[in-house]
Formats: structure tokens, sequence, C-alpha cells
């Protein structure tokens, strides 16, 4: 018998690390040898976007040589257990829909999907390249479907309302440095439960009952899913 409690699980870039999809969380702003500014703003789209898309072609290629880690399968093995798990997630790769999570929201953006220049709403699938000429039905350029720094984070809202209405609230994988994304946390009820699973955990000043992991996605998430489908099983859960 499922719990009906509502699982929330936000993720960062910690979660795809273990399956070696790469971060810039410790490389002084690089990504792949890329300074952010330079691949990742609104600027660097005008003034050069064969540059950015050439970046993100890249990385959509990258998707089909990494796999979901443990951690990820882990997270998608909650749904056996609670009748309604949501990811919330900073990352746009797919790998926990490969998993098989079903309900995620990509807060900045997805690599497999392209949008109109013109029209955020716009969007189309993307599984090859995106090139210079590539348009979107609207006739516009089609760019990379990434929400760059500076720029609103549509899914936002949307997210928000999920994380309030939290039962049960899973951080990994996340330096909670990144804004808006990283405000989430301090909307959940003053009552739920949260686990912060990291190497190096951040510090959050919650009032929240919580507990710290301090291990890998894919070391630390599939012991604290598995003992929570026992809570499950003995009716002990939050």
């Amino acid at each position: 018998m499922k719990s009906q409690k509502r699982v929330v699980v936000f993720t960062g870039a910690g979660m795809s690390a273990d399956s070696g999809v790469s971060t810039f969380r410790d490389a002084d702003g690089l990504w792949e040898n890329h300074r952010i500014e330079d691949i990742c703003t609104p600027e660097a789209w005008e003034r050069n976007p064969q540059a950015v898309l050439d970046f993100y072609n890249a990385r959509r290629a990258q998707l089909d040589e990494v796999e979901p880690n443990a951690g990820h399968r882990a997270v998608a093995e909650l749904e056996r257990h609670f009748a309604e798990v949501w990811v919330v997630t900073q990352n746009v790769d797919d790998l926990h829909e490969r998993a098989g999570s079903r309900r995620v929201v990509h807060l900045h953006g997805e690599l497999r999907k392209a949008r109109s220049e013109r029209d955020p709403e716009l969007i189309v699938p993307a599984e090859g390249p995106t090139e210079l000429g590539d348009r979107a039905p609207d006739g516009a350029q089609l760019r990379p479907h990434i929400v760059f720094f500076g720029e609103a984070v549509p899914e936002y809202e949307r997210a928000l309302g999920i994380v309030r209405e939290a039962d049960l609230f899973l951080v990994i994988g996340t330096s909670l440095a990144v804004y808006p994304a990283a405000g989430l946390i301090y909307q959940l009820r003053p009552e739920v439960p949260v686990w912060l699973v990291d190497p190096r955990p951040a510090r959050v000043a919650i009032p929240n009952p919580l507990t710290v992991v301090e291990a890998g996605a894919a070391e630390g998430v599939p012991p604290l899913v598995a003992e929570m489908a026992r809570l499950v099983r003995d009716g002990q859960e939050g």
C-alpha cells in the first residue's frame, strides 16, 4: 500500500555528476572550459549565437553517452511507495525521466528541446543539433531551451506551488546558491521534514526537521529511499 503523502525532490548538478555530467560548481565559473558569460547569457546569444548553439549541441550529444545513476533510480523508486512524487530539478539533462520519474519540472530548461527566440513558449523537440537558420514554427531562429543567467524562470511559480504542498522534501546535489531556485526550500511548511544529501551540504537556516546526509547522490540516496520505503511499510513515514 502506498503512502498518500506528497514527496518533493529538489535536485541540482550533484545529482547528475555521478553519471559523468559536467558541472561548473567547482571550476571557477568555467563549464567545459567556457566562461558562463560566453555561452549562457542573453548577451552571449546576441553576440555570438553560433558559439552558444555549438556549446549546447555538444552538451546534448553528451547525453547519449551517460546513463542515470543509482541516485536517479532511487528517486524514481519513490513512486512505488508514495502516491505522488514530484522532482523539481535545476538540471537540464533528461536523466530523471530516463530513470523512470514521471513528474519532473525543469526550472532551467531542457537540452533535448529548442525554442523560438521570439516566443519563449514556442518549444519544439531537439534530439539532434540546432543550427543557425533552423526556424521555429513562427519563423524565428531556434535557440536552446535553456534559461540563461539573467532571464526569468518560467517554471518557478509552478515549482513554488508544488513545494508549498510537500509533505516530505528531499534536497539532492545542490549548493543552494542559484536563485530563485535556491529559495524554494524556504517556502516549505515548517513541519515538513527535510533530507539534504550532498558531499558538502549547504548550511540552511530553516525551522523544519532536518537530516543531513554527507554523500554523493549515487551513494547517499539509495539507502535513504530504502529507509523511507521501510517506514511506509511500517506505517511510520514522516
